[in-house]
């Protein structure tokens, strides 16, 4: 429970951002869940994602909301494009939400990436969830009730995770 990362806030935070833009709105009025890993594989989830209590799929399209969907999954490649290196702001910014809600106790409810036994029926991955930050770390992780494809998306990307993670296990020990 003390052990996690904050790739799923960061990334949420441009899901909010993108929508907020294409609605023109305040993303601090969009509430929104993305799962998964960090990266092309990641898991949007419209179908929990609201502005001010609207589902967004009453104020959108779904060729757009599909547009932006992958516009999330693949925006930290646009930010490396644009600036030229990977963002370092928004990471910090993801990190100090982070600190803020443990250090205070405010049992904010984010998207980290947290180690997953079972949960989501994944097992011994790491993997971006909704979870319960308090004083010791990870209270509580979320169990959605996701449908047959947000299931399939989110084994999707933790397959892809694996893949990652059996690179670096097979890696040289001189190379580690």
């Amino acid at each position: 429970n003390r052990v996690f990362g904050m790739a799923g806030i960061l990334d949420t935070a441009r899901y909010r951002a993108f929508l907020a833009e294409a609605l023109n709105c305040s993303p601090k009025d969009i509430q929104a869940v993305l799962m998964g890993g960090h990266g092309d594989t990641m898991v949007p989830l419209p179908r929990y994602t609201t502005v001010s209590g609207i589902p967004v799929t009453e104020l959108i399209d779904t060729p757009r909301l599909d547009a932006i969907v992958d516009r999330t999954k693949k925006g930290g490649g646009e930010l490396v494009n644009l600036m030229g290196t990977s963002a370092w702001y928004a990471p910090g910014a993801a990190a100090a939400q982070m600190v803020e809600a443990i250090v205070r106790d405010q049992k904010r409810i984010f998207p980290v990436c947290a180690w997953l036994n079972g949960k989501y029926v994944l097992d011994k991955i790491y993997l971006g969830v909704p979870v319960k930050l308090v004083k010791k770390g990870i209270e509580e992780i979320i169990e959605l009730k996701l449908n047959a494809d947000e299931m399939a998306l989110l084994e999707g990307s933790a397959a892809s995770v694996k893949e990652v993670m059996a690179v670096l296990d097979n890696m040289p020990e001189a190379a580690k």
